[in-house]
């Protein structure tokens, strides 16, 4: 029973995800063995071969040849093909920091594999931001219209949140690039590995410092989804204002027919369930970076099972889910139109120039900042009440009522061209960051620009876990494709 709903599940889901982790472990404490002649370089380089020979589809969990470990079934399978045998390796060894370095080398290329994903999300972003800096369309606070704004601003927006999210990825991924292996199963080992050698020939910046810590620590787990989890947050938060203005009451974007939906009831409904998967899925994230929380939370500090496999049981799901989620929504900003004279209709039904006026009635005629907020109020109230649309908005009403506050206003027809020409209201805006298309076009170069130095910090952290995988093959005389095919996450 043991065997059929734990160990079999663990190996199988080991030898598909994990097996060139292990296999690239296997080849550095080879490369161990024989710097401290406990075996021939010679035995090393056979080794090496041997361990390129694995495939997952050729390891089988059987209880008595291997106990159902993949640590035990790599072992296996290399010993029955040495000839003649290598009596000392493995000697002095824990599966305990193997199995805790497997763990965090295939977590790591994870990140990785999620950078990718994000990078290519956040370059769809920017690409649609770019195309639409001039379009005016209304902007919301409180579900409300608010002030003018274009789909570039709003989009630049979204592509800050991807540049943040990569650069706190980034960081997460330096922290936890320090290598357990050499640990020994809690309290280090008795034969001397070069524990800084190890972790650069598997990419790493460094050994984790402390032996127990390497074991029985998973705090990268959590970090990780952490990282997922704050990242979902605000991706369900942008997919909720395309939700919205998908619908026909906001009407301000629309998605080919191959990324909608029909009613089976009603006909003349084009609906977006795509938009509504995307945000569903950023739930999935949330609960999962709780469940290895909840997975480690009242455990002890040292190696165990519940921490090791359980409280990461579902890491790989997590990338999964958001690799997915960012596929779906970067083919939606890849096809996604938005309406432009629709966006304007909205803007011009609108009063969105209440702000400017208020401004300009302190700035041109002098009236108390708080006293000009009431009286452009009044103005935008009387004028709705009469059926007026901005556009027919009428000076000489802002006149009598500016006087009824007892304030004389010179150029009221000024004050009511100026603040009410949709325009004229996104080019007033003047500061850095602003909705202004100078600004937001000023913003997009620099995003652009980090953008591009991300990728290339991001392609230096692979590069180095790739340099130093080949490094391990040259230094055993071997060429192998095995390793390689993990680095960015291909081993899933």
């Amino acid at each position: 029973m043991l065997h059929r709903e734990i160990l079999e599940p663990q190996f199988r889901y080991e030898a598909a995800h994990l097996l060139p982790w292990y296999v690239a472990i296997e080849k550095v404490l080879a490369l161990e063995y024989s710097r401290m002649n406990l075996i021939e370089k010679d035995d090393a380089r056979r080794i090496g071969s041997l361990l390129d020979g694995i495939t997952a589809e050729g390891l089988q969990a059987d209880p008595e040849a291997n106990y159902s470990d993949i640590a035990f079934a790599v072992e296996r399978h290399v010993e029955q093909r040495l000839d003649p045998a290598v009596p000392r390796w493995h000697v002095d060894r824990s599966r305990n920091d193997l199995q805790a370095c497997a763990q965090l080398l295939f977590g790591r290329s994870q990140v990785l594999r999620a950078a990718g994903a994000l990078t290519a999300f956040g370059r769809a972003a920017h690409r649609l931001a770019a195309a639409h800096t001039d379009t005016p369309m209304p902007g919301y606070t409180h579900l409300q219209s608010a002030q003018i704004i274009t789909p570039g601003f709003y989009l630049a927006a979204l592509t800050d949140r991807v540049i943040h999210a990569l650069e706190r990825f980034l960081t997460t991924y330096r922290g936890i690039d320090l290598c357990p292996l050499g640990a020994g199963a809690m309290a280090g080992q008795e034969i001397p590995w070069d524990r800084a050698e190890m972790a650069r020939l598997l990419g790493f910046r460094a050994a984790n410092p402390h032996a127990l810590a390497s074991v029985a620590s998973r705090d990268w787990v959590v970090e990780v989804t952490a990282e997922l989890s704050l990242a979902a947050t605000w991706l369900g938060r942008f997919c909720t204002d395309l939700m919205a203005w998908g619908s026909s009451e906001y009407g301000l974007i629309e998605l080919p027919d191959e990324l909608s939906g029909i009613s089976s009831a009603m006909p003349q409904k084009k609906n977006y369930p795509v938009l509504e998967r995307i945000r569903g899925r950023t739930a999935h994230l949330v609960s999962l970076h709780l469940d290895t929380v909840l997975g480690q939370r009242n455990t002890a500090y040292s190696n165990s099972v519940e921490v090791s496999k359980e409280a990461g049981a579902h890491v790989l799901g997590a990338f999964d889910t958001l690799c997915s989620t960012l596929e779906l929504f970067t083919t939606v900003l890849d096809h996604l139109r938005f309406r432009e004279e629709r966006a304007l209709a909205l803007c011009e039904r609108e009063y969105l120039g209440g702000f400017s006026l208020a401004n300009l009635l302190t700035l041109d005629e002098g009236v108390p900042w708080r006293r000009a907020q009431v009286v452009a109020g009044q103005f935008i109230t009387a004028c709705v009440e009469r059926g007026l649309p901005p556009a027919q908005a009428d000076p000489e009403l802002l006149r009598a009522v500016a006087e009824r506050s007892g304030f004389a206003l010179s150029r009221p027809e000024h004050l009511v061209a100026e603040s009410f020409d949709v325009r004229r209201g996104l080019l007033r805006k003047s500061s850095p960051g602003s909705a202004h298309p100078d600004a937001v076009r000023a913003l997009l170069a620099e995003q652009a620009g980090r953008l591009d130095e991300l990728d290339k910090e991001w392609a230096a952290c692979a590069g180095t876990v790739d340099a130093a995988l080949a490094r391990t093959d040259g230094l055993l005389g071997i060429g192998s494709q095995q390793s390689a095919n993990a680095t960015r996450g291909g081993a899933r």
